[in-house]
C-alpha cells in the first residue's frame, strides 16, 4: 500500500479486501464506544497505556488511524511501564514506537520485586501486578499533562469479568468503558469494549506487531478468568453470535426485574388500590 495518505504504521499493511474490512469494522466499533459513552473532549491529552500485546498495540495503532482521519481530535502519548520482569526486551517498544513516530514515554518502576516479595509462591501475580502498574500509569499521566488513562481491555475481557463477578464474587459488575478514578482528576477509557478478541488477534498478524509475552515472570492470568474464557468460547461455538448478545445485554438493564433493592424501590412498589396514603 502506498505510504502516502496514511499514518506510518499503516504504511506497509495488507491490501487484501478481508484486511480492510476488519481495518473498516475495528475503527467503526472503536469510534461506536467513544461515542456511546462520551470519552471524546476536543483538546484533551490522552495517556494511552502500551503494554506490547496485541490488544494495547492494536488500540494505539486504531487511535492514531481515527486521529489521522480528523475523527479523534484529542492528543496521544504512548506510554510503556517497564516493570522489571526478568528478561524483558526493553528495546522492542522503543525502536517501534521510535520507527512509527508515535509520540511515547517508557517509564521504569520495579514493580516485579513488590510482587515476588508480596505474593506467595503458590498463586499468581497477575492482580498484585496490575494494580500496581495502573497506580505507577495514573500517576505517569499526572505528569504528563493527561486528563484520560487509556486501556486496551476488549469485549472478551469485559465478559470475563462479569462472569467471575456473577461466579466468585456475588455481584453484578463488569469493566465499564468509561469510569472516574477514585480521586476524581482521572478517566480511565476502554475505546475497545465493542471489539472482539478474535479480530484483534488478526490485526495483530496483519499489522506484524513485534508482540512482547505477558509469561517474562513466570506467571499467568489466574485459573477463574481462564475459565471464564474456555465457558464463553464454548457457548460461542454452540451459539454462535452469544458474545454480541451479553455485551449488549450488559447495557440493557432492568432494575425491576433484578433483586437489588438499593437500585430499586420495591418497598415503595404497590398497586393504585393498595398504596400507602
Amino acid at each position: 500500500m502506498d505510504g502516502e495518505g496514511c499514518h506510518p504504521l499503516f504504511r506497509n499493511v495488507p491490501s487484501s479486501v478481508g484486511f480492510n474490512k476488519l481495518r473498516k469494522r475495528l475503527l467503526r466499533q472503536t469510534r461506536q464506544a467513544m461515542d456511546d459513552f462520551s470519552m471524546v473532549r476536543e483538546g484533551d491529552r490522552w495517556l494511552v497505556a502500551l503494554s506490547g500485546g496485541k490488544d494495547s498495540y492494536a488500540l494505539i495503532a486504531l487511535l492514531l488511524d481515527l486521529k489521522w482521519r480528523g475523527l479523534l481530535p484529542v492528543e496521544l502519548l504512548a506510554c510503556n511501564l517497564d516493570q522489571g520482569q526478568p528478561n524483558f526486551p526493553k528495546h522492542i517498544l522503543p525502536d517501534y514506537l521510535t520507527r512509527n513516530q508515535i509520540p511515547h514515554r517508557i517509564e521504569y518502576k520495579d514493580t516485579y520485586s513488590i510482587v515476588t516479595e508480596k505474593v506467595p509462591e503458590n498463586q499468581t501475580y497477575c492482580a498484585l501486578c496490575s494494580r500496581l502498574r495502573r497506580g505507577n500509569l495514573y500517576r505517569v499521566a499526572r505528569e504528563e499533562g493527561c486528563s484520560a488513562l487509556v486501556l486496551g481491555h476488549h469485549r472478551e475481557d469485559i465478559l470475563e469479568t462479569f462472569f467471575m463477578n456473577l461466579f466468585h464474587g456475588g455481584r453484578l459488575a463488569a469493566m465499564p468503558p468509561k469510569l472516574l478514578n477514585d480521586e476524581g482528576d482521572l478517566m480511565l477509557l476502554r475505546p475497545l469494549a465493542y471489539v472482539a478478541e478474535e479480530d484483534l488477534a488478526k490485526f495483530a498478524v496483519a499489522m506484524e506487531f513485534p508482540i512482547i509475552p505477558c509469561d517474562l515472570c513466570g506467571s499467568q492470568d489466574g485459573l477463574q478468568r481462564n475459565m471464564m474464557k474456555a465457558m464463553l468460547a464454548d457457548i460461542e461455538k454452540r451459539m454462535p453470535g452469544r458474545k454480541e448478545t451479553m455485551i449488549r445485554a450488559l447495557a440493557n438493564t432492568r432494575p425491576s426485574h433484578l433483586l437489588d433493592r438499593k437500585i430499586f424501590d420495591f418497598a415503595g412498589l404497590f398497586t393504585t388500590d393498595t398504596a400507602p396514603e
